[in-house]
């Protein structure tokens, strides 16, 4: 059985390195839990020992996913209510613990012509809620809406939502279960009771026991199995980093394909199936019913229709606590979960410095306090430091625009879909080593049908031409790929090796867990799909160095 006692140590004087010694004590101690425990067999790595030379994890040929959508005939995307009664009911946060939001949908959708909305106003929005479950004695109502996609085309059909109704329930305790039915008792029709748990109060010493991480999600067998793995590791919330239910893949009349673009050239418009929200919806109702979800948009909620009107599915179904941290949009937002300041960002709206995007970040920033929430948490859709060739440096004009803000204020982690593969990489900064710049981390591998991303910027004959980086969505589509000044790939588009960056790299569908144990150390751990519930892809601890780097340190500090 390994031993539990420490190393004896020799302090040194100077402070910085006595701070990182307390770190790696600390470290040394909970691998020592562990161990004693039985729960590892080896030590598990922390950011202080890196940065870590670049692997990449070979294509395993054997395991390539099924990545085939549901299709409307499976049951578990199947309507089974009736009349108005409640479907695809959801929970998530506001802006702090004492508040959260509950969503649902009453009545049917409706697709093809000479379509008659229903009247939101037809039914009430009531959610009764209580710490008992036979005492639901607390009430809040709140706001319902319809919404419609339409096309400016002969021979598309329309679509027009069921009546979808969002409450806030207020005045919550911390760390607290609470029952709650929801939906119109004057009809009657009401949901069964469900549960959730709150947030812990915002301390430096109080954290959810786990958040899980997808991307790129969908609704194929891949994506349940991504969904049974993450509820095998009971999450107490759920980031989705864009892209849920890939609707945009169908044309109006329910035909799918793997790639839009090279089936569908000839579509006047890209059409999208809205059905498949709902489907989506009714298969993760028994996740989201419980346990809260937070998402921002990517590019697949675009979902252009007429009148240039886009991501309006996206910004109906789901409830934001936008109003609740400051912001004029449901694109961006903030909130927090115990200890940590989550900052969901939108790569699909403006996000330039003279725009409303970045000037509601610089105040949000500016109002953290450290003190109570120490870890520093950002996410949006398309990564700013991935190696591999689809989407490369798509996100390059948001990098340049926003990078410099995240790091002046010690972000810590950094959380990315869009690529349909894994990634971790080192501490970074403007593509330099650096232990005050963030961990990046892609998990765009939810399962979605557009299968995993497989070749490397890096590899021979992969480099994509500059010409064809920019996205016409993203930035507008605007170039920004300069070459770069320094390291290995000064002079040039691509590195000619996995760069210095790229701490680790596998392509494989999964998700993340993080587990933020105190105000130093959070626990980061990737779930392959193809692997025991219990086993890890990729398990590193994240250190923070409150000393070392301090809010808004100096810019450039590379090692």
């Amino acid at each position: 059985m390994a031993s539990s006692s420490l190393p004896s140590i020799s302090l040194p004087v100077n402070v910085f390195e006595l701070n990182n010694i307390l770190s790696l004590v600390l470290t040394l101690t909970i691998t020592s839990i562990l161990l004693a425990n039985g729960a590892m067999a080896m030590a598990i790595p922390t950011t202080l020992d890196g940065p870590f030379k670049p692997v990449t994890i070979p294509l395993d040929e054997s395991f390539r996913g099924n990545a085939i959508d549901l299709p409307d005939t499976d049951p578990r995307v199947q309507r089974t209510v009736e009349g108005f009664e409640p479907e695809q009911i959801s929970v998530s946060l506001s802006s702090a613990h004492d508040s959260v939001w509950i969503s649902w949908i009453t009545g049917e959708f409706q697709i093809g012509n000479n379509l008659k909305p229903l009247d939101p106003k037809s039914v009430v929005s009531v959610v009764r809620y209580g710490t008992r479950r036979s005492q639901l004695n607390r009430k809040a109502t709140g706001r319902s809406l319809v919404y419609s996609q339409l096309y400016p085309f002969l021979g598309l059909q329309n679509y027009t939502s069921g009546i979808i109704h969002h409450v806030r329930l207020t005045g919550l305790k911390p760390d607290t279960l609470y029952h709650y039915q929801c939906g119109d008792p004057s009809i009657p029709a009401m949901s069964g009771t469900y549960c959730f748990r709150t947030m812990p109060d915002s301390s430096s010493t109080s954290y959810p026991s786990r958040i899980a991480i997808v991307g790129d999600v969908g609704l194929t067998y891949n994506t349940t199995s991504t969904v049974s793995h993450m509820i095998s590791n009971r999450p107490d919330l759920i980031l989705l980093v864009g892209d849920v239910t890939y609707a945009n893949l169908y044309l109006t009349n329910g035909t799918g394909s793997d790639c839009y673009a090279c089936s569908f050239a000839n579509s006047p418009i890209h059409e999208t199936y809205q059905p498949r929200w709902d489907y989506w919806g009714r298969y993760m109702q028994p996740v989201l019913s419980k346990v809260p979800i937070m998402v921002v948009e990517g590019n697949h909620e675009y979902e252009e229709q007429a009148e240039n009107r886009t991501f309006v599915a996206y910004t109906s179904r789901f409830a934001f606590p936008s109003k609740e941290s400051g912001s004029l949009s449901k694109f961006y937002y903030s909130f927090n979960a115990g200890g940590i300041h989550f900052l969901m960002l939108a790569a699909y709206v403006s996000f330039d410095k003279s725009g409303d995007q970045y000037k509601w970040l610089e105040e949000d920033l500016a109002n953290v306090e450290r003190e109570v929430t120490p870890w520093l948490v950002a996410t949006w859709h398309a990564p700013w430091y991935s190696t591999y060739k689809a989407h490369y440096r798509e996100a390059e004009c948001m990098r340049v625009a926003m990078e410099d803000l995240l790091y002046k204020y010690g972000v810590d982690v950094v959380f990315n879909g869009h690529v349909h593969a894994y990634e971790r990489s080192n501490r970074v900064y403007n593509y330099t080593l650096d232990p005050c710049g963030p961990v990046h981390i892609t998990v765009g591998d939810g399962g979605n049908r557009e299968k995993m991303a497989v070749p490397h910027a890096d590899e021979p004959g992969n480099c994509p031409e500059p010409s064809t980086t920019p996205d016409k969505i993203l930035g507008g589509g605007k170039f920004c790929g300069f070459n770069f000044t320094s390291g290995p790939a000064s002079g040039k588009f691509c590195w000619d090796r996995q760069p210095d960056y790229s701490a680790f790299r596998e392509s494989s569908f999964g998700h993340g867990i993080l587990e933020v144990k105190n105000e130093t150390h959070a626990l980061w751990t990737w779930h392959r799909n193809q692997d025991f519930y219990e086993a890890a892809g990729d398990q590193i601890y994240i250190v923070r160095q409150p000393d070392l780097c301090p809010v808004q340190p100096e810019q450039g500090a590379g090692i």
